[in-house]
């Protein structure tokens, strides 16, 4: 039974992108490593997709484009990522969906300093701020 397996060129570019992912990983984390490997792979995707509509549907670019998409999906799988999602007609920036505290009736006012003027009518004190008699 013969297998017929991915171009060597396509194999070999797959593996370096990985082992680049890999050492990233360990520099900037998961995440970043996981979304520049995704962008290379993408890139390569498209590549092999223009080699499959040239050389046929029949050549081993229809098994390149297999091999690519697999690997993206492995890659997707790791770092949780499912690719770039359209945001819906309705949605507001994430700053605006978040919930206002609520006041209740008992909270003070936050009026920011008044010091100047009189002191607000407090009763007792006897200094203070009215034109006295002469």
């Amino acid at each position: 039974m013969a297998t017929r397996m991915a171009s060597d060129e396509v194999t070999d570019g797959i593996a370096a992108i990985e082992m680049h992912r890999q050492g990233t990983e360990q520099e900037s984390g998961l995440a970043a490593s996981c979304s520049e490997a995704l962008r290379k792979l993408h890139e390569l995707l498209a590549q092999e997709k223009e080699a499959l509509q040239l050389n046929g549907p029949d050549s081993v670019s229809a098994l390149d484009v297999e091999a690519v998409a697999n690997e993206i999906k492995r890659v997707q799988a790791m770092g949780g990522a499912k690719g770039p999602r359209p945001m819906p007609n309705n949605a507001r920036p994430r700053d605006r969906q978040l919930p206002r505290p609520e006041k209740s009736h008992n909270s003070p006012r936050n009026r920011g300093r008044r010091t100047m003027g009189r002191t607000g009518g407090r009763s007792g004190g006897g200094g203070g701020g009215g034109s006295g008699g002469r």
